[in-house]
């Protein structure tokens, strides 16, 4: 993470794009105007400081999930926390930073939840985190290949504009205000062969992390199959030297492979995700692979939503 001024900027839309180093982050909120300046204010004189406080925890941030919480910042012991019950199904290698753009986007929603704003979104590059009033709802688009998104391009882009592959709408009567996604594709590291994977959860961390770990679970079922099939991983440092995963293995290409093996691959991440649902971490999931889809329903049928603000 570098150090750098912090930025603002206001969108189309009225959305805001708040971005610091890596950090890069838009905000669309609905209500009161008063209500409305009041929590852009007070998110962005948190923005300000978030970097600093995170780097200052980087080292313990980097090291895997064991034992008793060492970092001591609200957003790094929210990152610790949404990571710890993650670990078992990680291989037993967990480090806080899986959860870091979901914990970051949490922690900015808080200033939105308050009278007068009807509902609120914080996207953190892809990672969600939502504040929504009964009877609202918030429509979340999803890209099924993260390589072909565009953050630069969708901060510039007209709200309702940009065009997405499905999308779906998250009630505020629903146990979600989290949805993250991850896989081999994009900005992300992952030691799957998932094109996405996206997680709704009741919480911006906790999707993040859940995310991280179905989508390392999309995989071949062992090292020689997916070197047959001509899956090719390096060490995460070799592609990004600040990688939180070392020398862990991580995918850099998976070629076009024949559809039972897609399957197979998805159907491990589906186990996970289950399991994962099962422990009341996540709610729903949406596993893609080379054009295969594959779903995890919410646990229990959803009523339908009373009258909703459009």
């Amino acid at each position: 993470m570098t150090m750098t001024d912090a930025q603002r900027a206001l969108l189309p839309g009225g959305r805001w794009h708040f971005q610091h180093g890596p950090i890069d982050i838009v905000i669309r909120a609905d209500g009161e105007d008063q209500a409305l300046q009041a929590a852009h204010q007070a998110a962005w004189s948190r923005f300000q400081t978030v970097l600093a406080e995170l780097v200052a925890e980087l080292p313990k941030l980097r090291l895997p999930v064991v034992g008793a919480c060492p970092v001591q910042g609200l957003i790094a012991r929210r990152m610790w926390a949404a990571c710890a019950p993650l670990v078992d199904e990680a291989d037993g290698y967990l480090t806080p930073m899986a959860a870091v753009a979901g914990s970051v986007a949490q922690d900015l929603v808080a200033f939105y939840q308050r009278p007068g704003i009807e509902r609120a979104w914080i996207n953190n590059g892809g990672d969600i985190a939502l504040h929504l009033a009964p009877g609202t709802f918030a429509r979340v688009g999803l890209y099924a290949d993260l390589a072909r998104f565009d953050a630069a391009a969708a901060a510039r882009t007209a709200a309702g504009t940009l065009r997405t592959d499905l999308d779906f709408a998250v009630h505020a009567f629903e146990p979600v205000r989290g949805v993250a996604t991850s896989g081999w594709r994009g900005r992300s590291q992952s030691r799957g062969i998932a094109d996405s994977v996206t997680v709704l959860a009741a919480t911006a961390a906790m999707a993040d992390a859940a995310a991280t770990v179905i989508a390392n679970a999309v995989d071949m079922d062992d090292d020689g199959q997916a070197a047959q099939a001509g899956i090719v991983r390096l060490p995460a440092n070799s592609q990004r030297d600040d990688s939180d995963l070392g020398t862990m293995a991580v995918t850099v290409n998976v070629p076009a492979l024949p559809a039972a093996l897609v399957q197979r691959a998805l159907q491990r991440g589906l186990a996970c995700a289950r399991r994962l649902q099962g422990r009341g971490l996540v709610q729903a999931a949406l596993l893609v692979c080379q054009g295969s889809l594959v779903r995890l329903p919410a646990p229990v049928p959803l009523r339908s939503p009373p009258q909703l603000v459009q």
